[in-house]
């Protein structure tokens, strides 16, 4: 059986998933051209456990192995009296690309969001990002905005 035919379970992480994660999150960085410093990725992967931190993450996982991760961050809005999911990160491994794991990541952050009556779940990706936007194209809406960033 394929990589692609194999179930994939998407679940919180958990404090044992670190040791896997750490590969996907640094493939995630060399995909964006970043190298954050290992502290930044430990204090990462700790507030995702912290039930008083805004931020969660889950894991993809097949066959026992971590195969993908999807980080989102609650945040207040000035438009709405509810809180906004924002989808920070969204990585799946090349091996199982195109079976259903990135949808089901973005799914189990919708969840989350419906759970906490967010009024909106969002995200952004690289313009170069073609293969996500086609995933993206299939399960929202392109809002027409476009980030601007100044180094602080």
């Amino acid at each position: 059986m394929s990589n692609e035919q194999q179930a994939v379970t998407v679940r919180a992480v958990q404090l044992e998933d670190y040791q896997q994660w750490l590969p996907l999150w640094l493939a995630y960085q060399d995909f964006y051209e970043v190298a954050l410093e290992d502290a930044t990725s430990r204090l990462t992967f700790k507030r995702f456990l912290d039930p008083n931190e805004s931020m969660f993450g889950a894991v993809a996982v097949q066959n026992g192995e971590l195969v993908g991760f999807v980080n989102a961050i609650l945040h207040r809005s000035t438009w709405t009296a509810t809180d906004y999911c924002y989808l920070e990160d969204l990585y799946v491994a090349p091996t199982v690309r195109g079976g259903g794991t990135g949808k089901a990541l973005i799914e189990w952050v919708r969840h989350i969001a419906q759970q906490h009556d967010c009024s909106r779940l969002y995200w952004h990706t690289h313009q170069t990002n073609k293969r996500a936007q086609a995933l993206y194209n299939r399960v929202a809406q392109d809002s027409g905005f476009i980030e601007y960033r100044m180094p602080l």
